[in-house]
């Protein structure tokens, strides 16, 4: 049985999308390192329930322990450094569920 992918879910509020295109390039390289495939980015969203920030991401990875490996790398937590100043984020790393369905 293949383990179970791992998920990180995003949502960011941007207040300078020029400098925030810098974190976009910066974040490249490791996605493509940790084989990152993007299910959602950005897109039309309304929220029904709950608090929202105004984009949406959610990045699948091959296991749990990638989609942290990944968050926790240099290159990563360098690109992090150009995102903070000029966002707001909420990043959860998350095991998906491969059990039974309803």
């Amino acid at each position: 049985r293949a383990m179970a992918k791992g998920y990180w879910i995003v949502r960011v509020d941007i207040d300078d999308p020029e400098q925030y295109k810098k974190y976009i390039a910066a974040n490249a390289a490791p996605f493509n390192k940790y084989g990152a495939k993007f299910l959602v980015r950005g897109g039309q969203y309304e929220t029904v329930e709950g608090g929202s920030r105004s984009r949406n991401a959610v990045i699948e990875f091959k296991d749990y322990e990638t989609a942290l490996a990944c968050y926790k790398s240099a290159d990563y937590q360098a690109a992090i450094k150009l995102r903070a100043p000029v966002s707001t984020a909420d990043i959860i790393i998350v095991e998906g569920y491969d059990g039974p369905q309803p």
